[in-house]
């Protein structure tokens, strides 16, 4: 069936017991051990680092990102599986899909119990996540989770501690997996891949998330702001709102040549300008960009890989078409060329 290379992050699906709670631990061929491998797949596996997924940065997901591009740079790998805490993989899996023009599959999957437990769910979240490596084509990166099927793009933790712990809670998964098959419901909108992003030559752009609340004022935006932030998430109450003092921030930061995003902290539906004196009415007038349905973690890595595809001096009009692109908003192609 094909040629499978895991490439091995660490998480909960690679976590032993430390004495007071668990940490990722094991190397990629130890957690590749522990499940079963589908008929006529033979896999390679790439230790590329094992840590609690809290604790990645953008220099791990850069170096993840080129790293799957390199694997994929072999016209005989017919799939990539990525293992990854579950913390932050939406984030990871996503950055990867904005990036992702290849027809062959980038599949993540993880666990929520760890490497040793009798009853855990890696194995077999692993195993399924071989086989819809092995088997799809053109449905760009891909979450194997709990027997389900999710697009990268809007799929998101949806609990805590359960095995069936993602979804995209405003849309329908891509499929199943189950009894040796793959069922493929849909296929998922793209908009075409970012190019690959170079290194940045220092740190890469901060990007920072604001979430709003009763008595919540501009102060820890503006601090974002201070602190040197060239992108910032604002998480808004309802379908995109805040008040006139938050707008009035939002605005000087974007007058300063801040990316900022809106999103709101409510699991489901669609950012929408309905309200003024502070909602999104005002806050897009004040030059925050819409997330469509996209939640914080993701609405960030979009205004991160805007601020990384950026093309020489720094261009606000530049900044916000490539951050609508990674939000789905249309693009020509040969305009996307040109970055």
């Amino acid at each position: 069936m094909g040629r499978i290379v895991v490439i091995s992050t660490g998480g909960t699906i690679a976590s032993r017991w430390q004495g007071s709670g668990f940490a990722a631990e094991a190397h990629g061929r130890e957690v590749m051990a522990t499940a079963a491998v589908p008929e006529g797949v033979t896999v390679e596996v790439v230790d590329l680092f094992s840590v609690n997924s809290p604790r990645l940065t953008t220099a791990h997901q850069l170096t993840l990102l080129r790293t799957v591009h390199e694997v994929l740079a072999d016209p005989g790998v017919d799939g990539v599986v990525v293992t990854h805490g579950t913390d932050t993989l939406e984030e990871s899996a996503f950055f990867v899909d904005l990036h992702h023009d290849d027809p062959r599959p980038v599949v993540f999957t993880g666990a929520q119990l760890p490497l040793d437990s009798e009853d855990g769910d890696g194995p077999r979240n692993l195993h399924d996540a071989l086989l819809t490596a092995a088997r799809c084509r053109d449905l760009g990166v891909l979450i194997a989770f709990d027997g389900k099927l999710h697009a990268a793009r809007g799929t998101v933790k949806t609990h805590t501690l359960d095995a069936d712990a993602f979804a995209d809670p405003s849309g329908t998964r891509l499929g199943t997996i189950g009894f040796g098959k793959v069922s493929v419901l849909r296929r998922p909108e793209r908009p075409a891949a970012l190019p690959l992003p170079a290194a940045p030559a220092g740190a890469p752009p901060r990007v920072d998330m604001v979430t709003h609340h009763t008595d919540g004022d501009p102060l820890l935006l503006n601090a974002a702001v201070g602190a040197g932030a060239r992108g910032i998430v604002l998480v808004a109450t309802g379908a995109g709102n805040a008040t006139p003092e938050v707008v009035a921030a939002v605005a000087e930061a974007t007058a300063r040549g801040v990316l900022v995003a809106l999103t709101t902290r409510v699991p489901a539906g669609p950012v929408a300008q309905i309200y003024t004196h502070g909602g999104a009415v005002d806050l897009v007038a004040a030059g925050a960009v819409p997330t469509g349905t996209l939640r914080a973690g993701q609405a960030r890595v979009a205004v991160l890989a805007a601020l990384l595809a950026e093309p020489g001096p720094a261009d606000t009009a530049e900044r916000v078409r490539l951050l609508r692109h990674a939000l789905g908003d249309a693009v020509p192609a040969a305009d996307l060329a040109k970055v």
